[in-house]
């Protein structure tokens, strides 16, 4: 045993040292400590120096309190350089580590900093110590501080590769690596540091007497991009077998798409990894892959809304041409490439543009053909689908309750995909179309279709019956309804579409840039007589000289002449300071493109001014004269829109309105369009909408001949005309013309303010109940035996009898006003619902475009041909809103006065009875129980409410009373 153990040294302790602990304590260095007399100041440069020295809680407390007093020689409020030391030492260190510390309440819950409650004593005593300007002063800085900080740190394509590597790279459990991205993806994808950011420099704004600083970390659209930057950046170099990232990327491109810029994201990962030199197409598809598939939808979606605004904006084209569609081949051929290979052969992705294109609310209504001509040729290469399509817009195209309720332009969008896809079908297996045109689906597209009482409901059934029997039937086989509308150049257009056949192409238009757009053939009249026309001498010739003498003053001598006087007052030189007097002011703009300079120069009042002043009087002149004002009218009509008053000019917002009106008198077919496209899809704000709906309502009018009626009742003056063309450069000088001419003055434009349409429904509505108000005035005055009549001359007759007028609008008011109108709606009522998302649910937005729908159809006057259609689609939209009038008079006045205006307008009560019995005996009991809930004697809102209310009863209970026979069974189905 005692080998075991085998000394390894020896030593020696020496006994005559003394005996020392086995356990020695190691003393640690001493910590600076504050002097303990200054546990309390007494001075402001004692609390300085404490402050800094990171006190305890009670010190701090008692500091403070110190500096809160103002009797001690010293304000921390007031400005000085001891003061602002103290100040940004208490924002730069003091509120970043005691802040929750201060915010607990003596019980110990946290107080309340809300708007109504009070806070900690101890914090008040800190928040004392910072209001002062010095103290915001100090937090702008630090706010500006970290904006900048934070910029640095996100800034840059490769943030989020690096801090995903960083997170992988540890020796963290896969748990703990989780829930880390899952931070991650709440403060960078979620929106967190944005909404933190975008606060944080409205503060700092606001706070700050300089001019505005943006920050791209605090603008939404700025940080979706640099956020989809960083994802294709990342997906690029992300290695195909790592799974764990890709679906960490496609997470946080997930989580980006909630941020509201799903656009502007999109848009930037197909151009950097699609639309590139070099393509990234396996990357692009492992990462769209990974999404989950209602973001699939989502990104497919959004996808063909910027193909076909950024790429295919050329309008829809009804040429009679049977090779238009060969113009623009290349475009629509890169177009399909890009949304073939976006699909890739996925069903998933293929079922959605199937679903798509034969959606009740799809296949891009309101865009142009070229997107539907793109989506039928990616899915052409599959019989199978492109069958499916024509069975299911055949299904759909003749189902009765579609026809009568689903919006025009929504039908003639699905004609569209329904010819195309048959030109295909019929391609490739022509027996196939055979058998599907003899089936019952063809068969009761037609029937139902010409049964219709929509005009334009027939014009598409015998358009697609003439089509389809054209590709199978033969001689005299082939369906032909011989009537006139199938000769116009519109008939034979939607026919032939069945012979349009487009192809896949290559990406290399879309990389370019390239925007298709179709050139539009001049008439050869046009030319002929342009030809004709002779040329303008460049030369004068001296007809007479006249010497005009005076005959008051027969004499005349060179001793008498009289020097001319002093005026009484210059503006120029009203100014004592002589540098500060414009004598170079810019002149009246003569052309079209002069005013959009002008307009465009925001810097200068004069030239603001000036275009306002002249916008409408130049463009009813030159709406006939050329092409130029056709070349610039969009982009003449959004700078109109979006014009600020920066200068506060007077009348800024009626000259403005009056400029909008006359862009869409000189064209209003593709005005009307533009307009009522805009005012769903632009990015604009409630009164510039709510201006493009008075535009839209005091352009009809106009159209429809009730321009003297508005003078008097907008308070508008009438404005230089097409019919009297003089050009400023045909003019005489003004001191010459005035011997010519006996109009010396001139007109000024007239205020037309936005609440011009409210006039207008006001005064039509006092008009309908009018009639009503005196036949029952009549029948209380006794029996109509007794009464005396007093009949007229026949030339009295004739005299007060009002002119007959053409009514150019009921042209136009379908295809360019209405029916985009309404169907543009009801598309953004199926995709945004009534939420707070749909602005055009706003109640003062959503009362003006009723009034604007129903001016429209008073305006287009009871002899339009599409007033069935109209009436339907307005009364269904009607009764669709009448939970969104619960709580709001403005829009149960506008709707109520809809109501009336479709009683009112349309003459053959037979016909409105027989078509549309049902709606009419559901408006009663609506109407029936708002005039009961309204008291008698209330506001004057209420009054009017009431009136319009009784008038719509009166009307009803008119038409069921003469005609309760025909009502018979809709009255029982609605009962029951």
């Amino acid at each position: 045993m005692e080998g075991l153990l085998t000394p390894v040294s020896t030593s020696y302790k020496n006994g005559s040292k003394e005996n020392e602990n086995a356990l020695v304590e190691v003393v640690k260095a001493s910590e600076p400590k504050l002097n303990p007399r200054l546990k309390t100041a007494s001075t402001p440069a004692e609390a300085l120096e404490i402050l800094r020295n990171e006190p305890d809680h009670d010190t701090l407390i008692s500091t403070l309190r110190f500096l809160g007093k103002s009797d001690q020689g010293f304000d921390i409020t007031s400005p000085s350089s001891l003061a602002a030391q103290l100040v940004h030492t208490l924002v730069s260190d003091t509120v970043p580590n005691y802040w929750h510390v201060l915010q607990e309440s003596p019980n110990g819950k946290k107080g309340k900093t809300g708007k109504h409650g009070r806070s900690s004593p101890d914090l008040e005593v800190l928040l004392l110590c910072l209001r002062s300007v010095t103290g915001l002063n100090s937090i702008e800085d630090i706010l500006a501080i970290n904006l900048q900080l934070l910029q640095a740190l996100l800034g840059g394509p490769k943030t989020v590769g690096i801090i995903w590597a960083g997170i992988s790279a540890t020796s963290d459990a896969q748990s703990k690596q989780k829930a880390v991205w899952n931070e991650f993806l709440g403060l960078v994808g979620g929106g967190k540091i944005l909404g933190i950011a975008a606060e944080s420099e409205n503060v700092m704004n606001d706070l700050s007497k300089r001019i505005d600083e943006r920050h791209w970390i605090a603008d939404g659209t700025l940080y979706s991009r640099w956020l989809s930057q960083n994802i294709t950046h990342w997906a690029k170099n992300l290695p195909a077998e790592a799974e764990n990232g890709w679906k960490s990327c496609a997470e946080l491109l997930s989580k980006s798409f909630r941020l509201g810029h799903t656009d502007s994201i999109i848009k930037e990962i197909l151009s950097s990894l699609l639309l590139q030199e070099k393509e990234c197409k396996p990357q692009f598809l492992k990462l769209i892959g990974s999404l989950p598939s209602f973001d699939q939808r989502n990104f497919l979606f959004s996808l063909l809304k910027i193909v076909s605004r950024d790429y295919l904006s050329s309008p829809q084209t009804t040429e009679a041409d049977s090779r238009w569609w060969k113009s623009d081949a290349s475009i629509i051929g890169a177009a399909a490439s890009l949304i073939s290979l976006v699909v890739a052969d996925d069903e998933v992705r293929k079922n959605l543009l199937i679903y798509w294109l034969t959606n009740s609310s799809g296949a891009g209504v309101g865009d142009g053909i070229a997107i539907r001509r793109a989506v039928l040729v990616a899915l052409a290469g599959n019989k199978s689908d492109i069958e499916t399509i024509l069975d299911k817009s055949l299904g759909q195209f003749g189902d009765q309750l579609y026809i009568r309720h689903t919006p025009t332009v929504q039908q003639e969008a699905h004609a569209q995909v329904l010819l195309l896809a048959a030109g295909y079908v019929h391609r490739q297996a022509p027996l196939r179309l055979s058998m599907i045109i003899r089936s019952g689906s063809h068969l009761s597209v037609v029937s139902n279709r010409l049964a219709a009482s929509s005009p334009r409901a027939r014009f598409l059934g015998m358009c697609i019956g003439e089509a389809l029997s054209s590709l199978v039937d033969k001689g005299d086989k082939r369906m032909d309804f011989k009537v006139e509308d199938m000769s116009t150049d519109e008939a034979k257009w939607y026919k032939g579409l069945v012979s349009v056949s487009d192809s896949i192409g290559s990406l290399d238009p879309l990389k370019a840039g390239v925007v298709a757009k179709i050139a539009k053939k001049q008439p050869p009249k046009v030319a002929q007589q342009a030809k004709k026309t002779n040329p303008v001498p460049t030369g004068s010739k001296i007809v007479a000289i006249e010497e005009i003498e005076d005959s008051d003053e027969e004499e005349s001598d060179d001793d008498g002449l009289v020097p001319y006087a002093k005026p009484d007052s210059d503006a120029e030189d009203s100014d004592e300071d002589a540098t500060l007097i414009t004598r170079n002011k810019p002149t009246a703009p003569v052309y079209i493109r002069d005013l959009i300079t002008y307009l465009r120069d925001i810097e200068n009042y004069d030239r603001q001014k000036l275009a306002l002043t002249t916008a409408a009087p130049l463009i009813r002149r030159k709406a006939n004269f050329g092409s130029e004002f056709s070349a610039h009218a969009e982009e003449l009509a959004a700078l109109l829109i979006g014009l600020q008053d920066k200068y506060e000019i007077e009348d800024f917002q009626d000259m403005r309105i009056q400029g909008m009106i006359a862009v869409l008198i000189a064209q209003p077919l593709k005005m009307g369009q533009w307009f009522s496209k805009t005012f769903f899809d632009g990015d604009y704000s409630i009164s510039q909408r709510a201006s493009v709906l008075t535009t839209l309502g005091l352009g009809a009018r106009e159209l429809g001949g009730f321009g003297a009626e508005d003078k008097s009742l907008t308070k508008m003056k009438s404005l230089p005309t097409s019919s009297n063309p003089s050009f400023r450069s045909k003019t005489l000088p003004p001191h010459i013309h005035s011997h010519y001419t006996s109009q010396t003055q001139k007109k000024a434009l007239a205020p037309t303010s936005i609440s011009a349409l409210d006039t207008l429904t006001t005064s039509l509505s006092n008009t309908m109940i009018a009639p009503m108000a005196a036949s029952l005035a009549d029948k209380l005055t006794g029996p109509s035996i007794l009464k005396v009549r007093t009949f007229s001359t026949r030339m009295a007759v004739e005299a007060s009898r009002k002119k007959p007028t053409t009514n150019t609008f009921a042209q136009v008011v379908s295809n360019g006003f209405f029916f985009p109108l309404t169907g543009r709606f009801s598309i953004h009522l199926k995709t945004l619902g009534s939420s707070s998302a749909n602005i055009t649910f706003h109640p003062y937005l959503l009362s003006l475009f009723l009034k604007t729908l129903s001016l429209l159809l008073h305006a287009s006057g009871p002899n339009t041909l599409s007033l069935p259609q109209m009436t339907s689609e307005f009364w269904d939209l009607c009764l669709g809103l009448r939970a969104q009038s619960t709580g709001d008079v403005l829009v149960l006045e506008a709707l109520l006065f809809s109501f009336l205006t479709i009683l009112e307008v349309n003459d053959d009560k037979r016909g409105l009875v027989e078509a549309f019995g049902r709606q009419m005996l559901e408006t009663q009991e609506w109407v029936e129980g708002v005039f009961g809930r309204l008291d008698a004697g209330g506001t004057e809102e209420d009054e009017r409410v009431r009136m319009l209310a009784a008038g719509v009863l009166v009307r009803i209970r008119e038409n069921v009373e003469k005609y309760q026979a025909l009502l018979l069974g809709d009255m029982a189905s609605f009962k029951g």
